[in-house]
């Protein structure tokens, strides 16, 4: 028997759910969207720095779930640029990477801008400057066309599993305008964040381009996310989280598709992905604080320009453990000189060494 689709719903696009079901979750999400946003505030530079962290994550992670990777250096250069934060080191980005940048600043800096054709049509010219996917010639900055179905399908040829069939082309420009006029609604009273998550629903199931759909999708999300946080200032991940439960979410959102018009499971499906995506902002604000507070503490304390940059690596991070070896690779200088200014971190308290030992002595940092 051939599934029915979402979309071949009379009702559709009336979507309907539990909002019992809802509460507590949607509350949860609420207290710590809340509580980052307070902490964040409470921070300078350090706020900023978060930002920029936040949406090469977002950048990374969106990409990354449609199988395509990006340089983090080069996406985090070009954020950075974009904030107008200077950094140790630039990397100049490919004109693909830029273009996905451009995407999603846009539409985070911007997301109280109504969404229209144009600005849609922008953002899938970015994400496919050449006119390619993938050696394929394909639709740009237009509405999908043609007459063969587009389907969503796996496995090998001849045995292909069809998880879904999109709406025909000739709806496309229809259902567009329907879903373009409710996300500008500035009337209707839905929370904004189940707002955000009927409009990931809602696109994905119109996939009204060639190909880009779940980036743009995932891009309208942020947009409405940052409606729902009134801040262009995006301080969490919400495509770096369903990276980590990829198949979680396209299952997620096959099941949603054969369902009727109640999108319950859906939702209590991206609240708890928001929700763990907000907890985990939340752990590296804390570290963030502790951070700065550990600056504010130095402050007056003579620590060279080597040392700055290896602390703060710690704190953000590093790869591995901490060794001479390490440092002077980090430093570029000899592991003599690296020895002396470990040396010094130590006597400042700054540093000390690691309990485990082994074959070569490593360092850690003095958090508390």
């Amino acid at each position: 028997m051939r599934a029915i689709y979402l979309w071949q719903h009379e009702d559709w696009p009336r979507f309907y759910w539990d909002a019992d079901r809802l509460l507590s979750l949607l509350g949860e999400v609420r207290s710590l969207q809340g509580q980052l946003l307070g902490r964040m505030s409470a921070l300078g530079f350090e706020g900023v720095q978060r930002h920029l962290d936040a949406l090469t994550e977002e950048i990374i992670g969106s990409s990354r779930i449609e199988g395509v990777e990006l340089s983090r250096d080069s996406v985090r250069s070009s954020v950075a640029r974009h904030l107008g934060v200077t950094l140790d080191k630039d990397h100049l980005p490919d004109h693909y990477t830029e273009g996905v940048v451009n995407v999603m600043m846009e539409a985070t800096l911007h997301y109280a801008e109504p969404l229209n054709a144009e600005r849609l049509f922008g953002w899938h010219a970015a994400l496919f400057p050449t006119g390619y996917s993938d050696g394929y010639k394909i639709d740009v900055a237009r509405w999908r066309s043609g007459e063969e179905p587009m389907q969503v399908v796996s496995g090998p040829m001849g045995k292909q599993k069809v998880h879904y069939e999109a709406p025909d082309c000739g709806h496309i420009p229809e259902m567009m305008e329907q879903f373009m006029q409710w996300v500008n609604d500035e009337n209707d009273n839905t929370d904004p964040i189940i707002r955000a998550a009927l409009a990931h629903l809602w696109f994905v199931t119109i996939h009204p381009f060639d190909d880009g759909n779940g980036r743009i999708t995932r891009t309208i999300t942020e947009m409405m996310l940052a409606r729902a946080d009134q801040s262009e200032r995006r301080f969490y991940s919400m495509s770096a989280e369903i990276m980590h439960h990829r198949n979680g979410y396209y299952d997620a959102l096959e099941r949603a598709q054969k369902c009727n018009m109640d999108v319950t499971e859906w939702l209590v499906w991206f609240l708890e992905t928001l929700r763990d995506a907000l907890t985990q902002a939340i752990i590296t604000t804390q570290r963030t604080l502790k951070k700065a507070t550990f600056w504010q503490r130095m402050d007056g304390i003579e620590i060279s320009e080597r040392q700055r940059k290896v602390i703060n690596l710690l704190w953000d991070g590093l790869d591995g453990k901490l060794n001479t070896g390490k440092w002077a690779k980090i430093n570029h200088c000899s592991q003599d000189t690296a020895l002396r200014d470990i040396d010094d971190l130590i006597e400042k308290e700054i540093l000390r060494k690691a309990a485990e030992g082994g074959r070569s002595t490593n360092y850690e940092l003095i958090e508390d």
